[in-house]
């Protein structure tokens, strides 16, 4: 995350530390002016030699490389002084100017309420902690949230000296965001279709807790990965949550039954009540149809009695005996009517020859 410069170690403090150098030097010296066909070096430009080594040594350590998606923070005696991209760089020696470099392409993550743990030979095992992850919903009740965060370093410099952890503060932020949101939602619209809103409004107010508390964080993405009721009760509240999906399922068929019998049942009585209206007015205008028929005739009648009286009767008789077998006797040939009267089939009587039988 963040490479700062070495420090040389520092050389042995005191008066010793003179003597120390001396008695190097002295060696160095006595070696390039010692052996047989050497002539005796002067000490004076040796030495000038010799510094002129370490100050060189001392300038050319202050490069150093800046990585892509990396920043160089350079401080001179502590205070920020410049910003590096990257590349090759430079920058006073130790100790006038040191630099630090912050890798701000890199994305981060940060585990809430959970850490994943890495044992040797084997997956990454997922642990609870549960002094982050109980949460109280609005409606009171406690769940159990597992959240995962995504940040990137948007700022350097804020980074590094505004906040004293900003990782820290990520976290200890992270955990009042959700905490406010999932205040306000009850446990089922969190547990179900409030998870995208949940990770939405945590974002908002993360987001702004960072930037206030000045860390020079950017929260790239939040991830749910656990809402769950705690273990203690896990079970009874699936009985509870299953007991409200069979009571919705129940209302839903009955309200789809509803909306196939109640549309029927006002059809047939729409149908019920067109047809007795259909069946009034025909009775009203057969009737006023008969008044006034009843009208006219008695307007002729009182004309004319007795050929009104003869004109209903023969009316009548046409009337009544339409489609009946008719029998004309001449009562001058001398027939009855009772020979033509059609007794065997009146009901209760039986046919002479089955009363033969």
């Amino acid at each position: 995350m963040i490479r700062q410069s070495g420090r040389r170690h520092p050389p042995p403090e005191g008066w010793g530390y003179v003597t120390w150098w001396e008695d190097i030097w002295q060696k160095i010296v006595g070696k390039m002016g010692s052996g047989e066909g050497r002539k005796p070096v002067k000490t004076g430009r040796v030495t000038w030699i010799v510094i002129g080594i370490v100050v060189l040594i001392w300038l050319v350590s202050g490069i150093y490389i800046v990585g892509p998606g990396e920043v160089g923070v350079v401080r001179q005696f502590g205070r920020f002084v410049a910003q590096t991209g990257p590349g090759l760089n430079y920058r006073l020696p130790w100790p006038i100017q040191v630099h630090d470099i912050v890798n701000v392409a890199a994305v981060r993550r940060a585990e809430i309420g959970y850490r994943e743990v890495e044992e040797r030979g084997q997956e990454p095992v997922r642990r609870r902690i549960q002094e982050e992850s109980l949460m109280l919903t609005g409606d009171r009740n406690i769940v159990d949230i597992q959240i995962l965060v995504l940040y990137q370093v948007k700022d350097a410099v804020t980074f590094l000296f505004r906040a004293e952890n900003p990782e820290e503060a990520l976290r200890v932020n992270t955990e009042v965001a959700l905490r406010s949101v999932i205040g306000n939602m009850d446990i089922d619209h969190a547990m179900t279709v409030g998870r995208p809103e949940v990770e939405a409004e945590t974002w908002k107010i993360l987001q702004m807790l960072l930037d206030t508390h000045q860390t020079g964080l950017h929260v790239a993405g939040i991830e749910l990965q656990v809402v769950d009721p705690p273990d203690e009760v896990r079970e009874s509240f699936y009985d509870v949550v299953r007991a409200k999906a069979d009571r919705e399922r129940l209302i839903r068929e009955a309200e789809g039954y509803a909306r196939d019998v109640v549309p029927r049942a006002r059809g047939e009585a729409a149908a019920i009540v067109h047809a007795a209206t259909a069946y009034r007015d025909e009775r009203i205008a057969l009737a006023e149809g008969e008044a006034e028929r009843f009208l006219k005739i008695l307007e002729e009648y009182r004309k004319a009695e007795a050929v009104t009286r003869q004109r209903l009767y023969l009316e009548t008789i046409e009337r009544v005996l339409a489609g009946t077998k008719k029998f004309i006797i001449d009562p001058q040939v001398g027939g009855k009517v009772m020979q033509f009267l059609p007794l065997t089939e009146l009901p209760g009587l039986e046919k002479p020859q089955e009363a033969q039988e």
